[in-house]
């Protein structure tokens, strides 16, 4: 029998342990490849998107999230301003983390646009990202609408990105300032009885002082992170590999010294 059959029938349960901390770590290291593959891919799909022609929503009355998904896109209208939503706890984008492992945290302002010559069709904007003051949340940072109809820029997505809440996800009771934790815009058609647009449109355009950030993330941000989390999982599994290797010839020699 040789060194490695001997260390594998001598050392039942050593063996198991090694054989579950293995699985598990090369496990969890290529889940987290997989998740750093799937960023490069969905952030290789949105470039070759952007690259196109953007689109003008003002041509049809109807458009659907296929269409638009990770295009640019142009609309003209104006915003109605007094139906904004603040979607709170939001990581202020293209930050450096903390420390703490977070950013500064502020809102996505929310603002739904009248899109001209389309009668009441709406469409709800990502305008930007604002901070939140750190006393009274209630308390929002100045921010500059221009009035009248105008055009502005951006890409389409299926939604904001989503955080956990809690019941409705909304904060204040009977205040006018709506400040949620998500967007649902099932909802949003339902309460005002508009043409809603069912995706949402990212500005990227600036406006002049309008006090907001749209430094927006990557979509490929965080890769880097999920390889480091890789190399850690599949260290342990070559680690445990060799705590068991290493560990089983040193008492293979002490057994053949006595």
């Amino acid at each position: 029998m040789n060194i490695f059959s001997s260390l594998l029938h001598n050392r039942v349960i050593p063996t198991i342990a090694m054989a579950v901390v293995m699985s598990i770590g090369i496990s969890a290291g290529l889940w987290q490849m997989s998740r750093a593959a799937g960023k490069i891919e969905k952030a290789e799909k949105l470039a070759s998107q952007i690259a196109l022609p953007p689109l003008n929503l003002n041509t049809k009355p109807q458009w659907t999230l296929a269409e638009a998904d990770s295009r640019r896109l142009l609309v003209e209208g104006e915003f109605l301003v007094d139906q904004a939503i603040w979607l709170d706890n939001r990581p202020q984008p293209g930050a450096a983390a903390s420390k703490g492992g977070a950013g500064q945290s502020g809102f996505y302002v929310l603002m739904p646009f009248q899109v001209t010559g389309l009668g009441n069709t709406v469409i709800w904007v990502q305008r930007g990202w604002a901070p939140r003051n750190r006393e009274d949340r209630m308390v929002l940072p100045p921010i500059n609408t221009p009035g009248g109809k105008m055009r502005i820029e951006g890409i389409g997505i299926a939604q904001p990105d989503r955080v956990f809440e809690l019941g409705d996800g909304g904060v204040g009771g009977n205040s006018p300032v709506r400040i949620q934790q998500n967007l649902d815009l099932t909802k949003e058609a339902g309460r005002h009885q508009w043409q809603q647009i069912p995706f949402v449109l990212k500005q990227i355009s600036e406006l002049e002082k309008d006090g907001l950030m749209r430094n927006w993330t990557a979509a490929a941000s965080g890769v880097e992170r999920h390889y480091a989390y890789a190399f850690q999982w599949f260290a342990l599994a070559l680690s445990a590999f060799l705590f068991w290797l290493i560990h089983g010839l040193l008492r293979i020699r002490q057994t053949t010294k006595r």
